[in-house]
């Protein structure tokens, strides 16, 4: 077995490396099983993954009829079966029904507010080889880890600008992000905003319980696809690999006291339907067994990265994104609803009249540069790479503007801490 941990950093791959690449991409007898954990990795019991994965192993959208959709748009209650005909080919030429059903849904649940906040990534190493993403350890990008000051630099500018909820992200390597340094960067965090939210690798209960304890709210973990055979197809090396150990972090973090979780799929990597039906029944199982917990969903479609040219990805258009978003939001009304920035400012403009309750501004996916980002100066020290290009890059401020001008109410937050 090949070792798991490498990562390339900011040089051209040895012969060595384009080796070990090349046999993980064209042997797969080289790469672990995916549905083996390794040793520090911990077991739960539950029994959530297979009751998501019983429903979406049976679901042939294809059977689904024009009928069914509206029987599904007449049911007070959206079940199961009526969210299944909702995400099928059948209900797209019933978008605008679907678009006011999930507008009055939202409406009677969340009012008109949407909420925003800003992702702040302190470090890009990754041990994981998903072909997919611009942070892959065989990516040969400019890496970055920053400091403690440099996080508190970049989290005072994020502040300064009004912003109060911010969500960390690193790569996904704990030799060079471990959960300690994770936890002074939380630590960090509640000293400048109301709410701390958490998109990192997947970890065990007590290490989310310290994560919790040094101010982190929320955990977003995003599965990819739910697609096991398509999971292993992807990636190749890592962590990240095992399928199962990432499908329980959710309820790990909920274990181990975190307020609340974020859950998706990443669209086009594979049946984009069957993808958005898993991603829903996961919030769904797992809220019926915690039902304090928050839980959110994000929306997001495969973006450009870096060097990327191994992956030809299942096209979703804005217009079935939108039916998903909405069957989303008349399944699991008082669930949240995020739409990053990979998507237009015209189509969050328009979705968040719709359906959408959170996004985000501000946004940079690359390491060290909301200086350079908000002040239109050039920063001295180098910044890492992105991990995939953005489509809205609107500040917060002008972000706040269109929201309000839309008609709508720009939330920083909504929670007190007595």
């Amino acid at each position: 077995m090949m070792e798991n941990r490498f990562f390339v950093d900011s040089k051209h791959l040895s012969a060595e490396a384009l080796e070990k690449k090349h046999r993980l991409e064209t042997d797969p007898s080289c790469r672990r099983d995916h549905m083996e954990y390794f040793p520090e990795m911990e077991r739960i019991q539950s029994d959530v993954c297979e009751s998501v994965m019983a429903q979406m192993k049976r679901y042939d959208y294809s059977r689904y009829t024009a009928a069914d959709v509206k029987a599904a748009l007449e049911h007070d209650n959206c079940t199961i079966e009526d969210f299944k005909a909702l995400l099928s080919p059948a209900a797209e030429p019933f978008l605008e029904q679907l678009a006011q059903r999930a507008r009055l849904e939202t409406s009677r649940h969340f009012g008109n507010t949407v909420y925003l906040f800003t992702p702040l990534y302190i470090a890009n190493y990754c041990e994981n080889y998903c072909v997919y993403c611009g942070f892959n350890c065989y990516n040969d990008i400019k890496r970055m880890k920053l400091t403690p000051e440099q996080i508190e630099h970049e989290m005072k500018i994020i502040a300064d600008s009004g912003m109060e909820e911010i969500l960390i992200l690193t790569g996904e390597s704990r030799a060079q992000s471990d959960v300690k340094y994770i936890g002074e960067a939380c630590k960090l965090a509640s000293r400048y905003f109301r709410m701390v939210g958490l998109e990192i690798y997947p970890v065990n209960t007590d290490e989310y319980r310290y994560l919790h304890e040094c101010g982190a709210d929320y955990v977003t973990v995003f599965q990819e696809t739910y697609d096991i055979e398509r999971y292993e197809q992807l990636h190749l090396l890592g962590h990240k690999r095992v399928w199962g150990y990432r499908f329980d972090a959710q309820e790990r973090a909920l274990m181990g006291g975190m307020r609340g979780v974020a859950f998706s799929a990443l669209l086009g990597l594979a049946d984009f339907r069957k993808d958005a039906l898993a991603t829903a029944l996961h919030v769904y199982y797992l809220q019926r067994k915690y039902p304090h917990a928050e839980m959110s969903l994000s929306c997001p479609r495969l973006r450009p990265i870096i060097n990327n040219d191994k992956i030809n990805p299942l096209d979703v258009h804005e217009k079935q994104l939108c039916q998903m978003i909405c069957a989303y939001r008349i399944f699991l009304p008082y669930v949240g609803i995020t739409v990053s920035s990979r998507e237009s400012a015209a189509f969050r403009n328009g979705i968040v009249k719709i359906a959408a309750t959170k996004i985000s501004a501000g946004v940079s996916t690359g390491i060290g540069d909301h200086e350079s980002k908000y002040s239109g100066r050039e920063q001295e020290s180098a910044q890492g790479d992105e991990q995939f290009e953005i489509a809205d890059s609107r500040s917060l401020d002008k972000m706040y503007r269109d929201i309000a001008e839309e008609g709508l109410q720009p939330v920083l937050n909504d929670y007190l801490y007595v």
